[in-house]
């Protein structure tokens, strides 16, 4: 089963996703400027929600490059390992393990998507394997020794070798059987709802993949935008009476919208990477309806307070195949109540695609609106909250 989600949600004044000038990102769509919120953004902001709405706080994976810290930390303070020792076994133990660390940084080449385990794991694997990593690490840096001084270098070789000092890049080694088994058991990711849900990929090895069993779409306004700003100054409440004038002069980008939101969730995919654990699979769709449907970027919020919820909503449970529906807006919507005609031309749009295609693949169509009258729906269709949505939706695709 396949429960897609289809959501309408005016902002006031805000900037929740921004670009690297500092302006609300934006998209061209039907040949006119879009707002944007993307859809990393909106999966950030999703997993922070996961705790609230279901999930145990070991459920939940984290994103990191500082392994090589946490484990460090681990072994020093609960094994009484030296802190000097600690960071060259730990360095070598990721390598051992497949993967590339910056020694200037500490941190893994790669941005990890791992349980909150992993580092207890890996401190547990560097302490069991000590003495053979400190040998790896010893034998490795004498012959970085060895090789300095066994002939005299030309000036491009110099300059290569200060280029690899500096980027502290070392070269990567593959692991034996016995090491990725251990790296498997580390990355193991079948409790792990948010890394089931989104997916890990790790570019160089396969082994790690895991596919996501839930696609986000970037939120693209309903309508043609144009980014504004806001001009603002301050002033120091401790400057002297007879002195007048702004202290700080600024600016900061904003837009208004109403987005189309989709997102779906393959139940199957979320199976297999659960281990086929029912119950956790349950949760983990539950919280992830919830947190979706709540999500809300930070982007500026404590000066803008963009603290808005989605007015309709629209679910899709279906056998297999996904609609995303923002076609409905390739022309873009004009006038002045963005959120009903923007509903109007969602459900019309619904309706067309399933005329023309069929629903043979559909098991149910649930939505509700907090504003908005839902033409076009049959009266089943169309529940009044929140909950009714949820439970409906559970009830078909029977998690």
């Amino acid at each position: 089963m396949i429960i897609e989600l289809h959501l309408l949600q005016s902002f006031p004044v805000s900037n929740l996703n921004r670009d690297d000038t500092g302006q609300p990102k934006t998209a061209t769509f039907g040949g006119v400027t879009r707002g944007r919120v993307s859809s990393q953004s909106i999966k950030r902001a999703a997993r922070l929600l996961f705790n609230e709405y279901g999930l145990k706080h070991e459920e939940t994976g984290v994103r990191t490059k500082r392994l090589l810290d946490n484990a460090s930390e681990i072994l020093i303070n609960e094994h009484g390992r030296s802190p000097e020792a600690t960071t060259t076994v730990v360095t070598a133990g990721l390598e051992a393990l497949g993967f590339g660390v910056d020694t200037n940084t500490r941190l893994t080449q790669y941005l990890l998507f791992v349980g909150r385990q992993a580092s207890e794991l890996l401190a547990d694997f560097c302490h069991r394997e000590w003495d053979r990593l400190e040998t790896a690490a010893a034998a490795k840096a004498a012959a970085a020794a060895r090789g300095r001084g066994k002939r005299k270098t030309t000036d491009s070789e110099e300059e290569n070798a200060e280029e690899v000092k500096s980027t502290g890049k070392a070269k990567k080694i593959k692991p034996s059987k016995q090491d990725l088994a251990e790296a498997r058991r580390i990355l193991d990711a079948s409790k792990v709802a948010d890394v089931a849900l989104f997916g890990r990929m790790i570019a160089d090895n396969k082994d790690f993949n895991i596919d996501a069993a839930c696609q986000v779409a970037h939120a693209l306004s309903t309508h043609a935008v144009v980014n504004e700003f806001d001009y603002y100054t301050a002033v120091d409440d401790l400057k002297p009476q007879d002195e007048s004038g702004a202290d700080m002069i600024g600016t900061v980008d904003f837009n208004s919208a109403c987005y189309y939101r989709y997102a779906n969730l393959d139940l199957d995919q979320l199976t297999r990477n659960l281990g086929n654990d029912t119950d956790l699979v349950a949760r983990t769709a539950r919280t992830w309806l919830y947190a979706f449907i709540h999500a809300v970027p930070s982007g500026k919020q404590n000066s803008m307070a963009a603290l808005t919820l989605p007015d309709t909503l629209i679910s899709v449970v279906r056998q297999r195949g996904a609609w995303n529906l923002a076609n409905a807006f390739l022309n873009p919507v004009s006038g002045t109540d963005l959120l009903g005609l923007s509903t109007q031309r969602l459900l019309e749009h619904l309706g067309r695609i399933r005329r023309f295609y069929g629903g043979n693949d559909i098991a149910s169509v649930t939505a509700a609106s907090v504003t908005g009258t839902l033409n076009g729906l049959a009266d089943t269709e169309k529940v009044p909250s929140l909950d009714e949505f949820a439970s409906r939706v559970f009830s078909t695709a029977k998690v």
